[in-house]
């Protein structure tokens, strides 16, 4: 029984179910969607929220730079480049048959500095939020210092005293490890079965403790979420309801602006700009289209992307049940080769906050993920993680009226991925498969 109905009711009700079960590829577009000022009025965020997350981030750059050095030369900006990706245009067409004629970019979140993910913005956005509410409480901090001297003894002493907690498939954890370590905070990072080992070795390098789950990301999030509510000097990172870690990510939206701007490229009605996301537990996507929607309105469409075999988002949106339900619950196993992706259950936030901006969701199988990050090497000499790739799958299925319109892939992981494992992506990637079955 799910939501109180037979699992049969619902395949009666929602044809698309079957597919999902099936692991077949699959796309679903939206028939909520609304036009975006009507779906933003109805959000419980707004522009001034994300306001406060950019001038937090700017507050912070002075610290970032100190402790950061690579991040110098931009003053302690944590940003990611725009890049044109003609050649791999070009490979999406020879390997699908679909007539693109717009241009391809990729924003480059893979190679942001400090954690080498999106996840560098939401889950460094949450810990600097914290440190700052505990430095004013304690009178160590005024708002027009220069925050550059959180980097002293006092404001680490005090951190010290402190502890974060959070539950990750692995980027987050790097993310919030590496800079609340780098703060002084004692951070704990409870690891899913899904995680890359070297992911758990760099965190531990860094003094992180790293606790191990035999279970899914679901599992590693209630253990960690038991352990913090233990502890009242404890803060829980909770990727799945997070508005800190949300807004993190919708700052990443105005600052696209300027680079497109800066690249001349026009986004307008005449002009409509495809950006496709990959989506674990949602809180990235999320954020960065509500910030999208924000910034460009409907000039902007956004296609969210998940593995076959955790369409957790895809699921909680089309079924209306968002957090509800999980993909276990319909006999989907979990188990992905794009580990930042392998989430079972939707955020209960991001879903509802989403659900009438998000143009549209599709599916890609694990064969494919690996065949793009291959493609992708090739044609562009551009490595990313294969959760990172399912935004270019998504590229390839858009409504025909989307052709020719700007699109723009997030990549989302892989700047800091060991040249041995990003080896075996290669080789994986080269092994001879037949092409995943679809329902489009």
């Amino acid at each position: 029984m799910i939501s109180g109905r037979p699992v049969e009711d619902w395949l009666r009700s929602h044809p698309l179910l079957r597919e999902l079960m099936a692991l077949h590829e699959t796309s679903w577009f939206n028939p909520a969607l609304q036009p975006a000022a009507r779906a933003l009025a109805d959000c419980a965020l707004g522009e001034a929220d994300v306001d406060e997350a950019a001038r937090r981030l700017q507050r912070f750059a002075p610290w970032v730079a100190r402790v950061f050095p690579e991040t110098a030369p931009r003053q302690g900006l944590i940003e990611s480049p725009l890049r044109r990706l003609p050649a791999m245009r070009e490979a999406l067409r020879e390997r699908y048959g679909a007539p693109h004629h717009g241009e391809l970019w990729v924003k480059l979140d893979s190679h942001l500095p400090i954690s080498g993910s999106i996840k560098a913005r939401g889950g460094i956005h949450e810990v600097l939020q914290h440190a700052e509410g505990l430095a004013l409480a304690a009178g160590l901090l005024r708002m027009e210092d220069d925050y550059a001297r959180l980097a002293d003894a006092p404001a680490r002493e005090l951190f010290a005293s402190h502890r974060i907690a959070v539950a990750s498939t692995g980027n987050l954890g790097l993310s919030i490890g590496i800079v609340g370590a780098a703060l002084g905070f004692q951070v704990s990072v409870h690891m899913s079965a899904d995680a890359r080992e070297w992911k758990k070795r760099l965190l531990r390098e860094r003094g992180v403790r790293v606790v191990e789950h035999a279970g899914d990301y679901g599992a590693a999030v209630r253990e960690g979420r038991d352990e913090a509510a233990a502890d009242p000097r404890c803060h829980f990172v909770d990727d799945e309801n997070s508005r800190q870690l949300f807004l993190g990510y919708a700052v990443a939206a105005r600052r696209l602006r300027s680079q497109l701007d800066e690249a001349g490229v026009r986004v307008d009605a005449e002009h409509p700009l495809w950006v496709h996301l990959p989506c674990g537990v949602g809180g990235a996507p999320g954020g960065v289209a509500f910030g999208l929607k924000l910034a460009f309105g409907d000039a902007v469409h956004c296609l969210f992307a998940e593995p076959t075999h955790s369409p957790c988002m895809l699921l909680g949106v089309y079924t209306g049940l968002h957090d509800a339900v999980c993909v276990q619950d319909f006999g989907i196993d979990n188990r992905t080769v794009a580990d930042g992706l392998a989430v079972g259950r939707a955020s209960a936030l991001v879903g509802r906050t989403v659900q009438y901006l998000v143009d549209g969701y599709c599916t890609v199988d694990d064969a494919e993920l690996l065949a793009l990050l291959a493609l992708l090497d090739r044609s562009e000499g551009l490595r990313l993680e294969p959760s990172a790739l399912a935004g270019f799958a998504a590229c390839t299925r858009v409504p025909d009226s989307a052709r020719a319109a700007t699109h723009l892939a997030w990549a989302t992981g892989g700047g800091m991925v060991p040249e041995a494992e990003m080896r075996a992506y290669l080789d994986a990637a080269n092994q001879p498969r037949p092409r995943p079955a679809s329902a489009r």
